[in-house]
C-alpha cells in the first residue's frame, strides 16, 4: 500500500527542486534581457519559442504528458518575457501622448451621435461639460470620419448595451478607421414614447426610433401589437421628425431629454424591458493618446482558421497575469463562419505584461489593431 505522506513528502522535495530551477531560469533569463538590449534584439523571437516548445514536449514519453509540458513551458516563457521586458524599460507605449485630463473648453470640438437631445450630447455634457464647441453626426461612420478628417477633437457614440449586447456598427467602424477609444461613459437608458400633446397611447399606430430604442422597448410594443415600429437614424431623430409631422398617430421612442428639446408630451416612461437598461458609450479621437488614468486596453485580431488558435491567444492574456474584462466577436468579410475578436483587458500601455501581451499576440494573430487605451470618465 501506498503511504499517502511519504508521496507528499516526495511532490514537496520535487517542487523544491523545480523552484530552484525556475529561479535559476530567470536568473539567466535576465541576463538574455541584457544581450538583447545590447544588440537592439526583440524579446520576443516567436521561431526561437516554437522550437523550444516542440523540444521539451519531445522529451516527454506520452502524449498527454508532452501537452502538459507544452502548457507549463509556454507559461513559464510567458513569464520571462515580461521579466525580460521590466529589465529593459523601454517606452514601449507606442508613441501615445498621455492627457492628465479631457478638455473641458470652448476650444474643444466634439461630434455626438444623433441629434441634439439624444442621449450621446447627454453623455457628451457629463464628460465634456458644456462649455465646448459640439455638433451632432446623423451616423455612426459620420462621427467617425469626423473625428478622422479632424473637424471634431473627440467624437461619442454607443457600443453596447445592457439589454442588447455589442452594437456591431460601432465595432466594425472600430477596424475601418485610425481612431482610438480615450474614454468610455455608461448612462442609464429610460426610454419614452413621446407623442404630440392630445395623443394618446391607445391611438398611436407608428411609432419610430432607433433600432436599439425598438429593441430595447420591445415588451412595451409586443404588449400593444397595434403600433407599428419603423427604424429612424436615431432616437432624438425620431422625436424631431414627429414632432415636425404633426400626426397624433405617430410617436417615437426617445428620452424625456428629447421630449422637452422638440415640444412632445411623455405619454409613457420607461417603457425599455429591462429596469437597469443602461448604454455604455465611447470617447474616441483621431491622435494616439491615453488619459494618465487609463486602466484598460483594447485590442481586435482575426485568427488562423486552426484547432486552439482562440485559446492560444488568449493564453498571452492569461500568462501575464492580465484580467480579461470583454470579448466580442464579429464576422469576417468574405470568410464565411471565420471571425474578428475584440477583446478588452485591464492594464496600461507602459506596463511589462502588456507590452508583453501585445508583441505576442501581433506577431501570432493574422493581424492585430490597437483600439486604445482607456478608462471609465
Amino acid at each position: 500500500m501506498i503511504d499517502l505522506k511519504d508521496s507528499r513528502a516526495e511532490i514537496d522535495r520535487i517542487d523544491q527542486q523545480i523552484v530552484a530551477l525556475f529561479e535559476r531560469r530567470m536568473q539567466v533569463a535576465a541576463d538574455v534581457a541584457e544581450y538583447k538590449k545590447s544588440v537592439g534584439k526583440p524579446v520576443f523571437d516567436k521561431a526561437r519559442e516554437e522550437e523550444k516548445l516542440l523540444a521539451v514536449k519531445n522529451l516527454c514519453a506520452d502524449e498527454f504528458n508532452g501537452q502538459a509540458v507544452r502548457e507549463v513551458f509556454k507559461q513559464i516563457m510567458s513569464i520571462s518575457r515580461r521579466l525580460q521586458y521590466t529589465l529593459n524599460q523601454e517606452p514601449l507605449n507606442g508613441g501615445f501622448k498621455v492627457l492628465s485630463s479631457l478638455p473641458r473648453d470652448a476650444e474643444t470640438k466634439v461630434v455626438f451621435f444623433g441629434a441634439p437631445g439624444s442621449y450621446s450630447e447627454q453623455a457628451m455634457e457629463e464628460c465634456f461639460g458644456e462649455e465646448i464647441t459640439s455638433f451632432p453626426a446623423a451616423t455612426f461612420k459620420e462621427v467617425m470620419e469626423a473625428v478622422r478628417d479632424g473637424l471634431a477633437d473627440f467624437g461619442v457614440l454607443p457600443i453596447e448595451n445592457t439589454t442588447t449586447g455589442g452594437i456591431t456598427d460601432s465595432y466594425d467602424l472600430m477596424v475601418d478607421f485610425d481612431n482610438y477609444i480615450v474614454g468610455e461613459h455608461v448612462l442609464r437608458i429610460n426610454q419614452a414614447l413621446l407623442g404630440l400633446d392630445g395623443a394618446k397611447v391607445d391611438g398611436i399606430r407608428t411609432v419610430y426610433s432607433h433600432a436599439q430604442g425598438i429593441l430595447q422597448s420591445r415588451e412595451f410594443l409586443k404588449s400593444h401589437p397595434m403600433i407599428q415600429a419603423i427604424e429612424s437614424g436615431s432616437t432624438a431623430g425620431a422625436a424631431c421628425l414627429v414632432a415636425k409631422e404633426g400626426d397624433p398617430t405617430k410617436a417615437a421612442i426617445a428620452s424625456v431629454r428629447a421630449a422637452k428639446k422638440y415640444g412632445l408630451r411623455v405619454l409613457a416612461d420607461q417603457i425599455n424591458s429591462e429596469e437597469g437598461n443602461s448604454t455604455r458609450f465611447i470617447i474616441i479621437t483621431g491622435r494616439k493618446e491615453h488619459l494618465c488614468t487609463a486602466d484598460r486596453v483594447a485590442i481586435c485580431f482575426s485568427l488562423p482558421h486552426e484547432t486552439g488558435s482562440l485559446y492560444n491567444m488568449l493564453s498571452n492574456i492569461i500568462y501575464n497575469g492580465l484580467n480579461m474584462t470583454k470579448i466580442e466577436s464579429r464576422p469576417l468579410p468574405g470568410r464565411n463562419f471565420e471571425y474578428r475578436f475584440f477583446v478588452d483587458f485591464e492594464g496600461t500601455l507602459t506596463q511589462a505584461a502588456v507590452q508583453d501581451t501585445l508583441s505576442c499576440i501581433r506577431k501570432e494573430a493574422l493581424d492585430m489593431k490597437l483600439l486604445g487605451n482607456y478608462c471609465t470618465v
